[in-house]
């Protein structure tokens, strides 16, 4: 015990608390997800959050002293995301095929996407700069902060919109598509993960990869799609409106 107690107090006291927390608890709940065959409800991203939520509240480190450690994870994000190129490249001839097909849903996803909860958001009265902020919801988390800046959004609220539609897109997709009759044929993956990726951007795209190559590497494509035309497209919109 006092071993155990001395190595507590040196890494809550350190960066390491915050990087050793992440990877120890992502690596018990992703074996977990493993075991569970991939459940959608086990998510390892959903769960990580949650434990690591509760260990930082039952111990009483803050966040900027846990992110001090867990910046060194989040740097590899984006290495992480522009790794989804590789995916693509290997699919370039059917994406010259199907470009046309693939900017036009990712225009309507994107419009039904952010139109839709900013319809919700009005019918329920939430005041503008919380509107601001839902507008890019379905876009990753980081682009989302700029763009809800730039409109005059709260980035840490539009953040946290986004993380929240990232876990619902990939707890509820199976399920879904399961609902739509959306066949697990080449062209149903396509499809199944273009649609997770543009609804639920980076956490969708991560859930399509670990099901499916092909899906995997067509959220990628979506998540991409959804960064260009929201970063444009929802500034320009609410400079109109």
């Amino acid at each position: 015990m006092p071993n155990f107690v001395e190595i507590w107090v040196y890494l809550s006291a350190t960066p390491l608390f915050g990087l050793t927390a992440t990877l120890v608890v992502y690596v018990l709940v992703q074996a977990g997800y493993v075991r569970l065959q991939q459940a959608p409800w086990a998510n390892p991203v959903l769960w990580t959050v949650v434990i690591i939520a509760a260990l930082l509240l039952a111990t009483g480190v803050s966040y900027p002293a846990y992110f001090a450690g867990a910046q060194f994870i989040h740097f590899l994000l984006g290495p992480a995301v522009v790794a989804l190129a590789w995916p693509l490249w290997q699919r370039r001839a059917a994406l010259a095929l199907h470009w046309r097909g693939l900017l036009l849903a990712a225009l309507v996803g994107g419009v039904a996407a952010s139109g839709s909860a900013l319809a919700l958001g009005w019918a329920f009265d939430l005041p503008p700069e919380v509107l601001r902020s839902l507008a890019p919801k379905s876009v990753t988390a980081p682009v989302a902060m700029g763009i809800a800046d730039k409109i005059g959004g709260i980035p840490a609220l539009a953040a946290v919109f986004a993380v929240v539609t990232g876990m619902v897109g990939a707890l509820s997709g199976k399920y879904l598509f399961a609902a739509l009759k959306i066949p697990t044929n080449p062209a149903g993956w396509m499809a199944r993960g273009f649609a997770l990726g543009t609804a639920a951007h980076g956490i969708g795209a991560a859930r399509a990869l670990q099901v499916n190559a092909d899906a995997g590497a067509y959220a990628g494509l979506a998540l991409g799609l959804q960064v260009v035309l929201a970063s444009l497209l929802i500034p320009f919109a609410f400079r109109l409106f």
